[in-house]
């Protein structure tokens, strides 16, 4: 499979993803992606998230690959089911938090924790970093188990957000082109 056979959509976290962040950056290059907008990305209220999410499925044109990252990767995972089945190819989720475990991130109080421990209905990958604050690399690994994806460990990366020095992220790019090889 292509970047062209898919479209991407790109599920931003918490506060959405500034000009310089990878999310942002590979959505101004790839002709095929398009960014879900959430109307309040400060105050994250699940139905709402989820509810924009399944709206953005609704309308691709061709097949769907979920590019998720931190909080967008858990609206993605409550709204795996809710999707009508067949039209998401899979899913690549960056950098999953442990919303149950930061009870401080305004996600936690808009109802997505607890996160589902079930397998998604699509194959999916989950790159995760062993020094990211919002998440341990245990725990993303019970979440990679729990749905059925393929862990991927980024290394010393942080959040895998600008602030932890990926702007451009080519990894991230090789890691996506070498899934989508995978789904055929």
């Amino acid at each position: 499979m292509k970047l062209s056979d898919v479209e991407l959509l790109m599920l931003p976290g918490w506060t959405n993803a500034g000009p310089d962040h990878w999310m942002s950056r590979w959505q101004r290059g790839i002709k095929t992606a398009r960014r879900v907008e959430q109307a309040d990305w400060d105050t994250p209220m699940l139905g709402d998230w989820v509810g924009r999410i399944i709206e953005g499925v609704a309308l691709a044109t061709r097949p769907v690959l979920l590019i998720a990252h931190s909080c967008g990767v858990s609206a993605g995972v409550h709204a795996a089911h809710k999707l009508p089945p067949g039209l998401v190819a899979g899913a690549f989720l960056v950098a999953a938090p442990d919303l149950e475990a930061l009870d401080i991130w305004p996600a936690t109080n808009g109802g997505f924790a607890p996160v589902p421990m079930t397998a998604l209905p699509f194959p999916s990958v989950l790159v995760a970093s062993s020094t990211d604050p919002a998440c341990t690399l245990e725990r993303s690994a019970e979440f990679a188990s729990s749905w059925g994806s393929t862990l991927i460990e980024a290394g010393d990366a942080g959040h895998i957000n600008t602030e932890s020095g990926h702007g451009p992220w080519p990894d991230g790019l090789l890691r996506l082109g070498a899934f989508l090889k995978r789904l055929g």
